[in-house]
């Protein structure tokens, strides 16, 4: 991509990263991501605004050089993760004279990530400001979203927020600044789901913290601007909230000989005909991003499984692994399945699903292909769903 002014003297001198398809080597990447920098001129000094995945360094070395920076007085770093962070040894090398602007323990990441020594960071503080002539940096303090040294930077002149990973979306494209709201939403639910989820608490201390702030335009690390930023924080308001749940069911599964995926199927047919949103992922062919993604609304999680070796599919249990990391909203959980000669699934996968401080609903985990009294069973454990979900329980 090339450089691209958002207003005068500000620019997105990062990359798009159109092929990428996996990050952390655990999150699906369908339409790839972009790593945001964003550079701002001012009237005495210039400040580059995080850096991009090292994968990308040179494209980042080719804007900056596009824009004849002859001397950059700061790095922002506002998280160390490497897909932020990871060229600022590079960019210290062409600009030395410069100095890595971030809190206290941000400095001590990146000097633990990257080796960059500590001489060439200032740190700043909640709240403080930043002179660059005509502009002001007011960097703001956003713990755990996602990282503890996770912060903002705030340019009043302009009314621009720089929210690194708050508000960010995997998403690459060409368009800078948000053009669908309907095609940006959905990925940065996703966004929201596989990072943000499981600190809700200090998301809202977040949201409640930027509440005072005149935001007219959100610059996040990926995906497009927004220009017209009230959506965005709206989603994340309901997203955030403990008691937004709707009336809907996940429900995760694997059959090996069918008998799961019969039981499966009739729930969802049961729980449908009670008015419950249904939502069934085949875990071995399950995209974990639009798993994660439908946990941010569900009330309820299903979790079934075939007994292998007497314990749960292993896909079934890094599903549920993995929706006990996250820390969704589910307020009920349930374990259906069947197995040949024997099971300690309903413990196993219990003692795992305790940490979601769910109630835990009565199993239904049957020896063999279910019969007629197995899918009575199903028909009440859909009633309890349906019953909790309004409320008349």
């Amino acid at each position: 991509m090339t450089v691209r002014e958002i207003k005068k003297d500000i620019y997105a001198v990062g990359a798009v990263d159109w092929e990428r398809r996996l990050f952390d080597e655990l999150i699906p990447l369908p339409q790839g991501t972009s790593y945001n920098a964003y550079l701002v001129r001012g009237s005495e000094k210039t400040v580059l605004l995080d850096t991009v995945d090292p994968r990308k360094e040179q494209e980042l070395r080719d804007h900056l050089c596009e824009l004849n920076v002859d001397k950059l007085d700061y790095i922002v770093a506002h998280h160390g993760e490497q897909d932020h962070s990871g060229a600022i040894p590079a960019i210290l090398e062409l600009y030395p004279e410069a100095l890595v602007l971030t809190n206290a323990k941000g400095s001590v990441l990146l000097q633990d990530l990257l080796h960059i020594p500590a001489e060439k960071f200032r740190v700043v503080e909640d709240g403080e400001t930043i002179s660059l002539g005509d502009k002001t940096l007011q960097f703001i303090f956003t713990p755990w979203a996602h990282w503890p040294e996770t912060m903002v930077t705030y340019l009043p002149e302009e009314k621009i927020l720089f929210s690194c990973d708050f508000f960010s979306s995997h998403l690459a494209t060409g368009n800078l600044f948000v053009q669908d709201e309907g095609e940006v939403c959905p990925a940065a639910k996703r966004f929201f789901a596989e990072i943000m989820m499981p600190f809700r608490a200090a998301i809202r201390n977040n949201l409640a913290k930027l509440a005072n702030l005149e935001i007219q335009m959100i610059a996040p690390s990926h995906g497009p601007i927004y220009a017209n930023p009230s959506f965005i924080r709206d989603a994340y308001r309901d997203w955030g909230d403990d008691a937004g749940v709707k009336n809907e069911a996940v429900i995760i599964y694997v059959s090996m000989h069918g008998s799961t995926e019969k039981m499966v199927a009739y729930l969802t047919d049961a729980l449908l005909k009670r008015g419950v949103g249904v939502k069934p992922f085949r875990l071995s062919v399950t995209d974990t991003g639009e798993l994660a993604a439908a946990l941010v609304d569900a009330a309820a999680l299903v979790v079934a499984s075939p007994a292998v070796l007497a314990g749960p599919h292993p896909l079934v249990a890094y599903a549920a692994s993995l929706a006990v990391a996250l820390r969704p909203r589910i307020k009920y959980a349930a374990i259906i399945g069947s197995y040949g000669w024997g099971s300690k699934m309903v413990e196993q996968l219990s003692a795992l699903l305790g940490s979601l401080k769910a109630e835990l609903l009565a199993p239904v985990v049957i020896k063999g292909h279910p019969r007629e009294e197995h899918l009575a069973a199903l028909d009440d454990l859909a009633d309890q769903i349906a019953r909790r979900g309004t409320g008349t329980l």
